[in-house]
């Protein structure tokens, strides 16, 4: 039986893993900080299934008992502070947890058992003022937020490793990656869990920055899939990993309101809202997963309106629930 070691188990990415996994056949482990009330939502129905190891990516004692104690054969490094917006308000925090975080887990691999094989949570944010559309796995980064800065150098430290080491590390560079179980303050649940709140009279309005965005929007659970055939190569490498289709926020907005049956959605939201616009904005990001399609055989199986409408159903159930 293969052993999995996930940091960040709690948040979406790490809840779809860990269900792909013991799916696999794997005894999975997974982080989760010391808090007075942990957020474990996202893996209750998880729980007599899989192990949780206290941890912390700012505390390297942690994070080498934790390898010690779970004797994975992989370990994917999903934990971080993973909210742009969060990132200016917090850069000091977002660069110890989202960039420094990632050579403590790398470290603790190095001095435990450098044959583990790791997998590293990059992100689009990365080329942030794009150079080149789409962007792919050799396109310059241009960060354009603390978060986009963390998550480079994490991506280069994994690379580092790799090379300096000897090490089993790659680097998923995934676009955006939504899910029912996306946390409310991104902008795609907001959208489906306000269209749901408004339909059932519990909302008036819904608050936005720029609707001009634009993004390159995936399902989660069909992403994680990526995570795992990255590790059953024969040799460590990165990926891109997207629809190579963009849609904007307006976009999101009109299939998350039509799903609930309402057509004019301009009658609820107020857009450019100063405190929902960000200092320096990321306006096109699209990814080109050729390189994932052809070495790993992964495409993703959800198109954008399957997902909006996934969120907008789970949320107005919740809603109903309450």
């Amino acid at each position: 039986m293969k052993r999995a070691l996930i940091t960040g188990v709690t948040g979406q990415d790490g809840s779809y893993l860990a269900e792909l996994l013991l799916d696999k056949g794997y005894k999975v482990y997974g982080t989760v900080r010391r808090l007075s009330t942990p957020n474990i939502e996202n893996i209750a129905h998880l729980q007599d299934k899989i192990e949780l190891l206290s941890a912390d990516l700012l505390d390297q004692g942690s994070l080498t008992d934790a390898i010690k104690a779970s004797e994975p054969d992989e370990v994917y490094n999903l934990a971080a502070q993973s909210f742009v917006k969060t990132s200016w308000d917090q850069p000091v925090l977002t660069g110890e947890f989202t960039a420094l975080g990632v050579t403590r887990v790398l470290e603790a691999i190095r001095t435990t058992n450098k044959k583990i094989k790791f997998y590293q949570a990059s992100s689009s944010e990365m080329f942030g003022k794009v150079t080149e559309t789409p962007q792919k796995e050799t396109t310059r980064f241009h960060p354009r937020s603390p978060y986009g800065v963390a998550k480079a150098y994490g991506h280069y430290i994994t690379l580092n490793y790799r090379e300096s080491y000897d090490m089993f590390a790659c680097s998923g560079i995934l676009f955006n990656h939504e899910s029912p179980r996306r946390g409310i303050e991104f902008v795609t649940r907001k959208i489906t869990h306000a269209a749901a709140r408004i339909s059932l009279g519990k909302q008036d309005k819904l608050e936005l920055g720029n609707l001009d965005a634009k993004r390159d929007w995936g399902f989660a659970g069909d992403y994680v899939e990526a995570m795992w055939l990255m590790l059953q190569q024969e040799k460590p490498d990165d990926y891109v990993i997207a629809t190579g289709e963009m849609h904007s926020v307006q976009e999101c907005v009109e299939l998350a309101f039509a799903a609930v049956g309402i057509r004019d959605w301009r009658k609820y939201v107020v857009s450019d809202s100063p405190k929902h616009l960000r200092p320096a904005e990321v306006d096109y990001l699209i990814g080109d997963s050729t390189k994932a399609k052809e070495t790993l055989g992964w495409t993703p199986k959800t198109s954008f309106k399957e997902l909006i409408s996934m969120m907008v159903e789970s949320d107005v159930k919740r809603e109903k629930d309450k």
